[in-house]
């Protein structure tokens, strides 16, 4: 029963994408396990550049079963907007199951997410505000919409009417904007139903056919373990888990099943939204890594914010990579640090005088900043390098380094953004 899975070793935005496109050829399945449109996956292949938001990064492969598993939070008009995109790019229609069990993305989600973050303004949590947070509230509150309610028209008159009880009132006496209609918001659901239904599947049973009859499934995460909300930088968290281990729930796959658990991390940091970021660079230095880094800079695929940048950090990424449980990592933009004559790496945070190598809960990394060792840069482009002992040994040293202090081995190196611009290390 053969399982992988690709998730991320710190904030996101470290190239899940580009690897979940790249390893999506020796798959059959691939499994989006929790998130919804509030985090974007950027890849580049033969068809062109792409964001995904909610499709799983397998829907470039014909022979992929692209599955959103009972944890995911499904927006119907973006998961459509974005099929339609693929198809107006000339990709062929690809294979989509999504759970029956798997919750809707209500209008009131995104709308209240924005009216929050609105209302607190400087305080505000860095939200994407597509409704991410109050679906997640909704779904443990037990007063969320599941994909297989929209087949039963009067159930879901009734779900929504249940919901809209209390979100009313703190539509009108809250935030002064006016109610929303029941009769709407299941127009808005039902014209969706019928292009939706030959997607809906019993996801957890077909999860076990796949296993029983061997094949490889892939799992892919959304966001990095810093993001997590029991064991990131709560409360700037995302309100899904982002860890492998989730995955056993949101896709519904036995612990027993995997083979090999992948994190994805950057050779440099990046982060999209508010929260500590002990690294982070400001100034000309920063701009220049921004503009530099990926095919058209640092800036967020789904947002398109710009990301803060800084030097790598082995105390968060060793942190996120024990965390996911990694058995292997891929180090992605080894080509953008080219231009550097010292790479400073942060191997230590400082905290009230004293040097901590375990990263520390939010209350204290307020307080920290990075200690730092620089190695000489390689000052050459590495973008056409296939074979790791083809590298500037500069570039071999770094990689190597970052080994040893995330205390994980490194298994693939990416120098670009590109599909095929990947370095296998044995």
């Amino acid at each position: 029963m053969p399982i992988e899975a690709i998730v991320g070793a710190n904030w996101g935005d470290e190239g899940k994408g580009k690897v979940t496109d790249y390893m999506a050829a020796q798959a059959d399945v691939v499994i989006r396990y929790q998130g919804g449109r509030n985090a974007g996956h950027t890849v580049i292949n033969d068809f062109g550049k792409f964001a995904l938001h909610l499709l799983p990064s397998g829907v470039f492969y014909r022979h992929i079963e692209n599955v959103l598993g009972p944890g995911a939070a499904i927006d119907l008009a973006a998961l459509f907007e974005e099929l339609d995109l693929l198809e107006n790019a000339g990709v062929p229609t690809p294979r989509v199951s999504i759970s029956d069990r798997a919750q809707v993305v209500l209008p009131h989600h995104s709308l209240l997410d924005v009216l929050e973050e609105e209302r607190l303004g400087g305080q505000s949590f860095g939200s994407t505000r597509a409704g991410i947070a109050p679906f997640y509230a909704d779904k443990y509150l037990k007063i969320g919409v599941q994909i297989a309610d929209l087949f039963d028209t009067d159930r879901l008159r009734g779900r929504v009417e249940s919901a809209l009880v209390a979100k009313n009132v703190l539509l009108e006496h809250l935030y002064d904007h006016p109610k929303l209609v029941v009769d709407e918001v299941l127009d808005g659901l039902l014209q969706h139903r019928e292009r939706l239904e030959p997607m809906v599947q019993d996801v957890s049973a077909r999860v076990h056919d796949w296993l029983q009859a061997g094949q490889r499934v892939l799992l892919e995460g959304q966001l990095g373990a810093l993001r997590d909300p029991d064991h990131g930088i709560y409360p700037f968290s995302t309100s899904s888990s982002p860890l492998a281990g989730f995955a056993c729930v949101g896709a519904g796959v036995p612990p027993t099943a995997f083979e090999r658990i992948v994190a994805v991390a950057k050779c440099y940091s990046t982060c999209v939204g508010a929260g500590p970021f002990v690294t982070e660079l400001s100034g000309s230095e920063a701009e220049e890594l921004r503009e530099r880094g990926g095919d058209a800079g640092e800036y967020g695929a789904t947002t398109g914010r710009p990301r803060r940048v800084g030097y790598f950090d082995a105390v968060a990424t060793r942190y996120g990579c024990r965390i996911q449980g990694a058995t292997e990592v891929v180090l992605t933009g080894l080509d953008v640090l080219g231009y550097l004559d010292e790479i400073p790496l942060c191997t230590a945070y400082s905290i009230e005088g004293a040097q901590v190598r375990e990263f520390p809960t939010t209350a204290r990394l307020d307080g920290a900043t990075g200690v730092f060792e620089s190695l000489e840069g390689w000052k050459t482009d590495v973008s056409p390098i296939r074979e790791f002992g083809e590298l500037p040994r500069q570039a071999q040293r770094y990689v190597e380094v970052i080994e040893r202090l995330i205390e994980t081995p490194v298994g693939w190196v990416s120098v670009g953004p590109e599909r095929d611009a990947m370095i296998r290390r044995t």
